[in-house]
């Protein structure tokens, strides 16, 4: 990151066209997405090598199912549903995951790099989530290839493309997810402020995080209270939720309610985010050069 706040000054090629703060944010956003590409050959390799654990998913359900002596569902997923399920929360989670966010930021307050955020004209979070977007960009520039012809190998899996608003639904709910995902990773990033180590708090979220965000199963299949607990979590939204809208789960009215639900829980970690970020600025001391 010191590389990119070191190029900076260049924002002032554009001042002439955008207002100044615009200016700044887009050179940001053009400079992230160069210093990806600089490492394209590792980000290509590691992006591909992440569709392996697709196939042995396949064969992980597909034993289940054989296993149980083939039940025609559990719950109100198939077989096919279940592997088409899995394929989608795959995509979503491409969108909502925030690799290293929330220690980043704690590392920052730690350390006291954080203070390089309070000298220069530049907010941490939009900062920090123009980057995601940076990386989000290149690794879709990436992954269209592999997502595409994963989901040509498996498409005996799906009954077909849903309808057009189910599709925007669903374009809507990976959207929502990548927001969501920052603002709840960026929230857990504050609590460096309080805590000087919190690898440990972030090691509990992320089990969390895998369990309820349904990236294991489809949450509906949680009997009684249980799966009421699952679909009342805001982690839902990281992986469920879209895949359950693409695959036609959620419908009506029930998806006009998840989807402002979850623009609800948006909102509210963007309001914690920022409110812990300005308490803890009250908390933070920097000594030195």
């Amino acid at each position: 990151m010191a590389n990119e706040a070191s190029t900076l000054p260049h924002a002032g090629r554009t001042r002439g066209l955008l207002p100044h703060a615009l200016g700044t944010y887009w050179t940001i956003l053009r400079i992230c997405i160069e210093e990806r590409l600089v490492y394209r050959g590792d980000f290509a390799l590691g992006t591909l090598m992440r569709f392996l654990p697709i196939v042995t998913q396949t064969f992980l359900w597909t034993a289940v199912f054989a296993g149980a002596g083939n039940p025609m569902r559990i719950g109100d997923y198939t077989r096919n549903d279940f592997i088409a399920y899995y394929l989608l929360t795959y995509v979503a989670r491409a969108f909502s995951s925030m690799p290293g966010l929330a220690s980043y930021i704690a590392t920052q307050v730690r350390t006291g790099e954080i203070k390089k955020y309070l000298i220069q004209p530049i907010d941490l979070l939009t900062f920090l989530l123009l980057s995601r977007i940076a990386h989000k960009l290149v690794y879709y520039a990436v992954a269209t290839g592999p997502f595409a012809l994963m989901f040509y190998v498996f498409r005996g899996y799906f009954t077909g493309w849903p309808d057009p608003l189910t599709l925007a639904a669903f374009a809507l709910s990976l959207l929502m997810a990548f927001v969501l995902g920052f603002f709840l990773e960026a929230t857990l990033g504050m609590i460096g402020f309080w805590f000087l180590e919190v690898s440990s708090i972030l090691f509990v979220y992320m089990l969390f995080n895998f369990f309820f965000s349904g990236h294991m199963f489809p949450l509906t299949i949680m009997p009684g209270i249980w799966g009421q607990i699952m679909t009342a979590q805001p982690l839902q939204y990281l992986a469920y939720f879209p895949a359950a809208v693409f695959l036609g789960k959620v419908q009506g009215a029930a998806l006009a309610y998840g989807l402002v639900i979850e623009a609800l829980w948006i909102l509210f970690f963007i309001t914690t985010s920022r409110v812990g970020y300005k308490l803890g600025l009250r908390r933070y001391s920097g000594y030195g050069g």
